[in-house]
């Protein structure tokens, strides 16, 4: 039994210090326990801890805190965006190598890529917003895997894959963010934009589109000579498929299924 502890905790050592890439090591969360730590805190604040303390008090009128945090979300994510883009489309349809070195490009890459994962845990706020607003139902199952998922995937593409291949997803994600945080500050300074199903639905393919042209990326890293690390692709494609499958799931009980039933009654 001490000899299997004793590997364990050498292997962890070796995984996270001397495999991931020692130019992230000054993240925010540079230990997988600490993303852990903080995923799991967040779970239990959103599902237990922020539902008991708002029982008994009315919901919070934070409009303007949600406003400034939406601006801030769409500044940052449009940056982000235009920056992953710059070193993608130089190579749209080619290999983007993995590089660890301190060249200016490889740097600039990881700069990227540090930005985009602590945008994930800035994701994690908007959660919070809905608590203190009492808007339940939007905190479901597909929403809170969602934010978990990519808070935790994206530490791993900081610590192990910060560039390359990995900028496909700041690019994608950080436009998909712009969209939907316009979408959230027009909603929030005038509710008919709530009615807009053509809006939602819009943005729901929109979204549905992403996670399509990522698990592509995937899949096109490992079958395809692309020098970049297999092993990213191999992590991600389960993930892109199963939020495909629930985001799929989604636009077709809302959008499809329901018209369909709401014509029926009619």
């Amino acid at each position: 039994m001490t000899l299997v502890l004793n590997r364990l905790y050498h292997g962890y050592f070796w995984i996270f210090d001397e495999l991931s890439d020692p130019r992230s090591s000054h993240i925010l969360l540079s230990s997988p326990l600490s993303v852990l730590a903080v995923t799991f805190a967040y779970l239990h604040i959103v599902r237990v801890i922020g539902p008991k303390l708002m029982e008994n008090r009315p919901p919070y009128d934070i409009k303007n805190v949600i406003l400034l945090y939406n601006a801030v979300q769409i500044l940052v994510n449009t940056y982000i965006s235009i920056k992953a883009a710059r070193h993608v489309l130089k190579n749209p349809f080619g290999c983007l190598d993995l590089d660890w070195s301190d060249d200016p490009e490889a740097m600039d890459q990881l700069f990227i890529m540090n930005i985009f994962f602590h945008t994930k845990l800035l994701d994690l706020v908007d959660t919070v917003f809905f608590v203190l607003r009492k808007s339940y139902r939007q905190v479901s199952f597909l929403h809170l895997y969602h934010h978990s998922g990519m808070t935790i995937l994206m530490w791993f593409g900081i610590r192990f894959f910060p560039g390359g291949m990995s900028l496909w997803i700041p690019m994608i994600n950080g436009f998909v963010h712009v969209v939907m945080f316009i979408y959230y500050s027009l909603t929030a300074l005038d509710s008919s934009w709530k009615q807009s199903i053509a809006f939602k639905k819009r943005l729901t393919q929109i979204q549905l589109l992403q996670f399509i042209i990522i698990l592509t990326v995937c899949i096109a890293i490992v079958f395809s000579d692309c020098s970049y690390p297999k092993l990213a692709g191999l992590m991600l494609i389960p993930q892109n498929l199963f939020i495909t499958i629930l985001f799929g799931d989604f636009y077709l009980k809302t959008y499809v299924f329901n018209k369909k039933s709401s014509k029926s009654t009619a």
